[in-house]
């Protein structure tokens, strides 16, 4: 069995044998994952500490950080980082009367891994807020060695969030124990030329869906079916479904009460999945509104007058589309889509405009033939 190749050795063959294109900010970041990957084989992380990646789209921090977690020999996970927070939320409800659950929570972090890789590390809620404070700082004093990766600096996270003070201790201990690393050599390499192949079209009026013929070569002569599914405990109407593809509307799976777990069963159920009917997605942002006390369900927070932004109709809903597109994407799903605006025009102006960026960076490399065929090995 071939010994995994480190994290700066991947880099280098991927250059030479891959046709990747040379770029000094992401060599920079192989040559500090290196580093890490060396210490923790040799016990000395503690010295090292652990890597935060940052940067725009596509400029390969998540094809770097999965190199070096497929470089180690020592117990290490590797998850989307919705994914961890969702873990971390039902164990946190398994806890329940443990004196301190997130010390609990750290410590048994610490006893089953060494080295835990986030990707896309972007924090929006407060209850993630208010737990990561905490559990970050827990986690490093375990001896976790933290890997992440994400499209803003430590100090922007959660920078606009209500009550953001409960999160200024997680940037700190960012700070403290991870060698923040900036990866923009000013290319998206997502979109490096390759064969193209359209999984996005705008609906024309009075013409037929043109994910009806997608989904009759997807289905392959295989019978499908019109009857909702049980997706988690709710009812998911669908336009069709069968072995290999399912078809939904996107108000059917975006605009109701559906969570990442739902997107994470589809993911595990059907090889692709095709979403019709998508709207325009953005609004202007609102003129924020002020709201006066809050209970967060730990402890009073005394907060004052505070500006919350008013969401336009549609951003809840584009939420779970962001969080759709990641789950297809980091599982290598193709995903098809119908929509009323061309793909730049989807989502141009908003309270969301900036997780989007990375959305959008996503659907365009879903256009390329290479996506679901090796969406894994492409920067």
């Amino acid at each position: 069995m071939s010994v995994p190749l480190s994290p700066l050795a991947a880099y280098e063959q991927a250059i030479a044998q891959s046709g990747f294109l040379p770029d000094a900010a992401q060599r920079q970041a192989a040559e500090v994952l290196e580093r890490c990957h060396w210490a923790l084989h040799a016990e000395r992380a503690g010295a090292m500490g652990g890597v935060y990646l940052w940067g725009p789209v596509g400029r390969g921090k998540t094809w770097l950080m999965d190199r070096f977690h497929q470089s180690l020999r020592v117990p290490a996970r590797r998850l989307h980082f919705h994914h961890f927070m969702r873990w971390v939320h039902q164990r946190l409800f398994q806890l329940t009367g443990t004196a301190d659950p997130l010390l609990a929570l750290a410590g048994e972090l610490g006893r089953e891994v060494r080295v835990l890789c986030f990707d896309e590390l972007f924090v929006s809620d407060i209850g993630d807020a208010m737990i990561l404070g905490r559990l970050m700082q827990a986690m490093f004093e375990q001896g976790v060695v933290l890997v992440a990766t994400s499209n803003q600096p430590p100090e922007q996270l959660y920078a606009d969030g209500f009550n953001r003070d409960r999160f200024l201790p997680a940037i700190a201990a960012i700070q403290r124990h991870m060698q923040v690393v900036d990866v923009d050599g000013g290319q998206d390499h997502r979109l490096h030329p390759g064969q193209a192949q359209q999984r996005y079209w705008v609906a024309q009026p009075g013409e037929p869906s043109a994910l009806a013929e997608v989904f009759a070569r997807l289905a392959d002569g295989r019978a499908g079916s019109d009857e909702a599914l049980l997706i988690g405990r709710r009812s998911l109407p669908v336009v069709n479904a069968c072995d290999t593809a399912v078809w939904c509307r996107y108000a059917d799976l975006c605009e109701g009460p559906r969570a990442v777990s739902d997107f994470i069963e589809l993911c595990d159920r059907f090889p692709a999945i095709l979403l019709g009917e998508v709207p325009s997605l953005g609004g202007s942002q609102r003129e924020a509104y002020i709201a006066r006390g809050t209970e967060d369900g730990v402890e009073r927070v005394t907060a004052g007058d505070r500006r919350l932004p008013r969401l336009s109709a549609h951003d809840n809903g584009v939420r779970r589309f962001i969080a759709l597109v990641d789950e297809c994407y980091d599982r290598g799903v193709p995903l098809y889509l119908e929509a009323q605006v061309p793909l730049e025009a989807l989502y141009t102006e908003g309270y969301l405009a900036f997780p989007f960026r990375r959305t959008l960076s996503r659907l365009r490399e879903m256009q390329l033939a290479r996506f679901g065929a090796a969406a894994s090995s492409v920067l």
